[in-house]
């Protein structure tokens, strides 16, 4: 349920009103905008008597919000939510190149990397340190010993990281990790998601290989419940009937979830194509959609390196793919 306020409400009316709401056994989600104030009510609302709320002066309306996620729902929180890390903004407007390798494997690779996407544009580096792979036998990461190289690589260039976690025991090694990635694989892990809602930082949540939009935001309100409402959407891809690509980019996600959503919304064409020479062409088609962000795969040797190769640009193409994607932007304004 949201209760919306006149725009000419006293903050002591306001607060007396939250007062009142709070002792009727619901939590609060206050959102304070420009024009109008929207309290929402979060719990079992039930006993709410709707009729005496909307007979009170300073309040404009009130409505029953149907879906179970709460605090990640645009009625809640009208105002698209920015996330600021490192001096980088993302949502609202505020547009985000996120590149760099599927997997950290040396100081020389990472520092030649993030240099490389720094001078193309990209504003937040990734780089996998633990990595979940379907096969045992396949490269897992560097583990702790990526995370330091990504620090490295920070210290260098300035930029912020981000990389995934696996597990709730590693969060103490993702101290200097500046945005945290829950992977697709581990979007319904709700112990984890629990856990990083209790944290200060912001998460960056990767659809599900074979989740709905719903499922994608019930898992973002498991992190927001707990606290911490600075949660990045990822579109990355789902598993259709389709084996012409490794998985299928669904870009309707974009435009849906930002009405569904006010938070930010990035797109990795990277996984969902699984082949380099389609990341180019989706990345546009992602920043023509409205997406906030990309993040894209970008390896100085794809040949050879050890994880996702296929999909990864090369340094040079990832250059020429953030000039047409600024120019695509630029076109829309």
């Amino acid at each position: 349920m949201i209760v919306v306020l006149k725009p000419q409400t006293t903050e002591e009316k306001r607060d007396h009103l939250i007062a009142w709401l709070k002792s009727q056994g619901v939590d609060i989600h206050l959102s304070v905008g420009t024009d109008y104030t929207i309290i929402g009510l979060v719990g079992n609302t039930a006993g709410i008597d709707v009729e005496l709320l909307e007979s009170l002066e300073m309040v404009m309306a009130v409505r029953r919000v149907g879906e179970p996620f709460k605090q990640c729902n645009r009625m809640f929180h009208p105002a698209d939510t920015v996330i600021e890390v490192g001096g980088v903004k993302l949502g609202g407007g505020n547009f985000c190149m996120i590149a760099g390798p599927c997997s950290v494997e040396s100081e020389d690779q990472i520092l030649e990397v993030a240099r490389a996407i720094q001078a193309s544009g990209a504003t937040i580096l990734r780089g996998g340190a633990f990595k979940p792979r379907t096969s045992p036998y396949a490269f897992q990461g560097l583990r702790f010993e990526g995370l330091k190289l990504l620090s490295e690589a920070k210290r260098a260039t300035g930029l912020p990281i981000v990389s995934e976690i696996m597990n709730v025991n590693h969060l103490p090694l993702f101290e200097d990790v500046d945005i945290i990635q829950v992977g697709a694989r581990n979007m319904q892990n709700f112990d984890l998601l629990q856990e990083l809602g209790r944290i200060h930082k912001p998460v960056l949540l990767k659809r599900g290989l074979a989740n709905t939009l719903k499922e994608l935001l019930m898992s973002a309100e498991y992190i927001m419940a707990g606290g911490n409402e600075q949660v990045i959407l990822c579109e990355r891809g789902i598993r259709t009937f389709e084996t012409y690509t490794r998985n299928t980019l669904d870009l309707s996600a974009v435009p849906k979830l930002q009405e569904l959503t006010h938070l930010p919304v990035v797109v990795d064409p990277s996984h969902a194509t699984g082949e380099a020479k389609l990341v180019p062409s989706m990345a546009l088609a992602a920043a023509a959609c409205g997406a906030d962000g990309l993040m894209i795969e970008v390896h100085n040797d794809p040949a050879h390196a050890k994880c996702d190769g296929a999909q990864s640009l090369t340094p040079a193409q990832f250059d020429d793919l953030a000039r047409r994607v600024r120019a695509v932007r630029e076109a829309l304004a």
